[in-house]
């Protein structure tokens, strides 16, 4: 009752920094280890290529990531609406049916892991040393994503009851034991043997069940708000299809980024593999900063659809204005922070000198582009809450499709085979993201002035 309080009566400002602000640190812990992780990889024999391996895996990572996470936005909102309406029995057969749906997408996950790991890789090198590496590391991510699956769930049923803080130790717990057992899995420190990417992939997972573990108990011993029955695991078509309607936008909207880094490799791949390893690696370090925003976001969706479901107008409005303020925020923060500690930054993985100058342009270009992503990730999280999918999935198409992959094969064209020019390529997601979020702007005041409609 008293965080139903919180999320009811709370200033929206207030609220939202003390909601937003461990899910913020979470997340960007979470981003930090896989930071974490591609600096001890890239130092071991064969670092490079070790770096390649990982960058080509990694598209299927983002997948689990954008169905569990997806799958946890529909959870959330339902949940969410849920309670703010006073309806803990419905509250109570969604949290079941995010159970149901997490086994569904563990289980697909290992089959493909298991069958499709191998295929899936030989589509984007023809290296075997770089196409052994990826599969290997590939595939133990896939058999054992319990846990990123089900802490993708759990995470958001605490979120939703407004228990942030518990799923950030949760998080940051996984992301702990993931750093300190990089390094020994890796090289083979304290007796144990010299892995390579397979120990990382095993660090990483290890992780992820730590994380997840830790989340499910803090759910059963800490979230009142939801009765705890194995009848509510029963799937229901009913509550299946609400949790999608709201969540597969989102799924999209993150598979997308799969979508779109698997395209930009194979685009990079053709060019020069120094290029997919230095985006690759930019990847990883930019997400340090885009997960504050996707933090920020999560915390936007829950207290604007408890709003809605209220149907406190104010609240909403509230919702929104410090919701975009406090991620342009973040966002221009890091733009600053990355173009100072561009090169140094850089210099600590170990690439060679035409791969890391390739890596520091791409964080200087790309990372401008940081406040207007802010803008359309904040809007995307509202419309998440509202229930307009249709926009967000706009926000998403516009932003890792539309206006990436046909714009960047062009210009890889151009290029080859003379990397000096390769600032081009990074210049096609600054623009992508000045004109995306404009029209997540445009959007938004389209959704806001029919809002006597809601």
């Amino acid at each position: 009752m008293e965080k139903t309080n919180r999320m009811a009566k709370m200033a929206v400002s207030k609220l939202m920094i003390k909601m937003g602000l461990p899910i913020i640190i979470s997340m960007m812990l979470q981003a930090l280890y896989n930071i974490v992780d591609s600096a001890f990889v890239s130092n071991m024999d064969g670092g490079e290529q070790a770096l390649n391996a990982l960058t080509l895996a990694f598209p299927v990572q983002m997948l689990m990531v954008a169905i569990g996470i997806g799958t946890g936005v529909g959870v959330n909102v339902m949940l969410a609406r849920s309670l703010g309406e006073g309806n803990k029995e419905k509250a109570s057969k969604v949290a079941g049916n995010g159970v149901f749906l997490g086994i569904v997408i563990t289980s697909v996950f290992m089959l493909f892991g298991l069958f499709g790991a191998q295929a899936y890789i030989g589509t984007q090198t023809s290296d075997a040393i770089i196409r052994e590496m990826a599969v290997t590391y590939l595939r133990i991510c896939c058999i054992c994503s319990v846990g990123i699956v089900f802490f993708s769930v759990f995470e958001k049923l605490l979120q939703a009851a407004g228990l942030s803080m518990q799923s950030t130790i949760a998080q940051i717990s996984g992301a702990i034991i993931n750093i300190i057992l990089d390094p020994i899995l890796i090289y083979g420190l304290l007796g144990f043997p010299k892995m390579g990417v397979a120990g990382a992939a095993i660090a990483t997972v290890i992780g992820q069940v730590a994380s997840f573990l830790l989340a499910l108990i803090f759910h059963l011993k800490y979230n009142k708000s939801i009765k705890k029955r194995l009848r509510y695991i029963k799937p229901d078509k009913t509550i299946i299809m609400q949790i999608y309607k709201i969540g597969l936008p989102a799924i999209i909207a993150q598979a997308l980024m799969s979508v779109m880094t698997y395209g930009i490799n194979l685009i990079l791949g053709a060019v020069d593999a120094s290029l997919v390893t230095a985006y690759g690696l930019y990847y990883k370090i930019q997400q340090f900063i885009l997960f504050a925003a996707f933090g920020m976001r999560d915390t936007i969706t829950p207290i604007v659809s408890f709003a809605y479901g209220m149907r406190d107008d104010q609240r909403v409005k509230s919702g929104i204005k410090y919701g975009v303020l406090y991620t342009s925020v973040i966002m221009l923060s890091g733009t600053l922070l990355l173009e100072i500690i561009a090169e140094p930054l850089c210099a600590t993985f170990g690439l060679s000198g035409g791969t890391q100058a390739l890596c520091v342009s791409a964080t200087r270009i790309i990372s401008a582009g940081f406040f207007f992503a802010g803008i359309s990730l904040s809007l995307q999280g509202v419309f998440q809450a509202l229930g307009k999918g249709i926009s967000s999935l706009i926000i998403s198409l516009l932003r890792q499709l539309i206006l990436i992959l046909p714009v960047a094969w062009g210009v890889s064209q151009l290029i080859a085979p003379d990397l000096s020019n390769s600032w081009l390529v990074w210049l096609t997601f600054l623009i992508a993201e000045i004109i995306t979020a404009a029209v997540a702007v445009f959007l938004m005041k389209r959704t806001y002035d029919s809002r006597e409609q809601w």
